[in-house]
């Protein structure tokens, strides 16, 4: 079923059972669809990793780090939602996740495991995790409930994965709905917390194809890039209203005693996440 809209997005920053993150109340309330950027108190890791890591492919205790996942689903009284988490590669690809018996969720964890920077959600009863350290998280939500968890490192950016998810999204909507399918203008975009463009130092050549790919408008000079605003280039490039946008506001590296920060840490720490399920 289509909603007929959905509300402007809006991220607010609220305290779920001592987890900090940003949600869209208004979302959930409208289409089931539940979206959280997490920060990284409220688990039990320790040292480095303190304390709600969700990432198992940084050093950490994994038996720790599946309980830190736990522990984010149950304070959306979701425990035994299942839970695809991709390996990040840095890349565009996109896998989809239509159903959600033990064999359907079985191959998209093992396609997702192959190497992934977006899971598409077309289905209630499921959950999509994205973990990050300074790269930006992206969620995008269709009016019809189909989600998509995207990780922008600077190479998914440039490379134009927001849009790509975008496209993919709406083909997904066209293929079930026909006419009936909502334009990408009425999808809803949200950008998590991630490194600001001031402290975003690159090489000259990665400022370079930034500007190539988007102008000059997101590379405030020769060796910094800001990748919240090449994001939503590539949003509207993809037909995605401007009012549809919204963002954090919150930059890893400046604060990492909210956020995890590779470029803060040295390179050990957690991974904070972005989560999205929907429930009906």
């Amino acid at each position: 079923m289509v909603a007929s809209s959905l509300p402007l997005p809006h991220l607010a920053a609220r305290t779920i059972d001592s987890i900090p993150l940003f949600t869209d109340d208004a979302l959930y309330d409208a289409s089931s669809v539940r979206i959280a950027f997490t920060g990284r108190a409220g688990g039990a890791s320790e040292g480095d990793y303190a304390s709600l890591n969700l990432g198992t492919h940084v050093g950490d205790d994994r038996s720790v780090v599946l309980e830190n996942r736990r522990t984010l689903l149950r304070a959306f009284d979701q425990a035994n939602l299942p839970l695809i988490v991709p390996n990040q590669v840095h890349g565009v690809n996109l896998v989809d996740v239509d159903a959600t018996d033990s064999d359907a969720l079985c191959s998209a964890q093992t396609v997702a495991d192959a190497g992934a920077d977006g899971l598409l959600l077309s289905c209630a009863g499921v959950a999509a995790l994205l973990c990050f350290a300074d790269c930006v998280p992206v969620i995008i939500v269709s009016p019809s409930g189909r989600t998509a968890v995207v990780h922008a490192g600077w190479r998914g950016a440039v490379a134009r994965i927001a849009s790509a998810a975008c496209k993919r999204l709406a083909a997904l909507d066209e293929r079930e709905f026909g006419e009936e399918a909502p334009a990408v203008a009425a999808f809803n975009a949200y950008i998590g917390p991630h490194i600001c463009a001031s402290c975003f130092e690159t090489g000259p050549d990665v400022a370079q194809r930034f500007a190539d790919e988007f102008g000059a408008d997101c590379v405030p000079d020769a060796r910094h890039v800001d990748l919240e605003k090449a994001l939503i280039l590539d949003f509207e490039s993809a037909g995605v209203s401007r009012n549809r946008i919204a963002s954090a506001h919150a930059c890893t590296k400046c604060e990492p005693d909210r956020f995890f920060s590779y470029r803060a840490s040295g390179g050990t720490c957690g991974r904070h996440g972005a989560l999205a399920f929907r429930v009906r």
